[in-house]
């Protein structure tokens, strides 16, 4: 568990000057699924919190991601799954999967989730019509199948089309071209800054 010192309180985040909204950002919509039934748990887990929050340096490169998409698709937005994700939601998805094979998709509560400093989101594409692009899985699909490592194998053997992999690499270049990182196991999840780092010096929303 992370120092006591570094711990903020979910209350407390409501204008405190290290985390922002992120729905006023342009090109940028918002449907969060731990806010709704449609997620892997089935219930809304953030209740009254208004969970479009990240810390300010995450959205900034969010803001920085949404322009570069709009240069390569005019109209595009990018959908926001999840962003800032407090600590108590986090260990009601890990007491969800502790002791399966998918304790690799959720981090520990006790290391903590770089979604718990607003410093990770999850999020896919949307066209200029509103439809949410194909990536070759759902959200939160915890199959080999929403790798980014395993694309290559995917696209062989035809589990993974053409289409979705272009989607998916697009997602990643506009991204990656504002300074978020990927992991190897989920294409919608982006880090805004090394683990290590965030983990030891920004602050946990609890």
């Amino acid at each position: 568990m992370k120092p006591a010192h570094i711990i903020i309180p979910l209350e407390a985040l409501a204008g405190h000057d290290e985390y922002v909204t992120i729905r006023d950002i342009p090109h940028v919509r918002i449907d969060l699924r731990y806010a709704s039934n449609n997620n892997f748990i089935g219930r809304d887990l953030y209740g009254h919190f208004d969970g479009g929050f990240l810390h300010r340096r995450a959205a900034t490169q969010l803001a920085e991601a949404a322009r570069r998409l709009q240069r390569y698709k005019p109209g595009w937005h990018l959908l926001v799954l999840d962003a800032l994700r407090p600590g108590r939601v986090q260990r009601q998805l890990w007491a969800a999967v502790e002791g399966t094979p998918k304790e690799i998709y959720v981090a520990n509560p006790d290391r903590g989730s770089i979604h718990s400093f607003g410093m990770a989101i999850d999020l896919t594409l949307e066209d200029e019509n509103g439809v949410e692009q194909d990536m070759g899985t759902p959200f939160d699909d915890f199959t080999l199948l929403s790798h980014p490592a395993r694309e290559k194998e995917m696209l062989a053997n035809g589990k993974l089309n053409a289409q979705q992999h272009a989607n998916r690499l697009l997602l990643r270049r506009c991204m990656t071209e504002a300074g978020f990182a990927t992991i190897p196991t989920e294409w919608w999840h982006f880090d805004a800054a090394d683990k290590v780092m965030i983990r030891a010096t920004f602050r946990l929303v609890e």
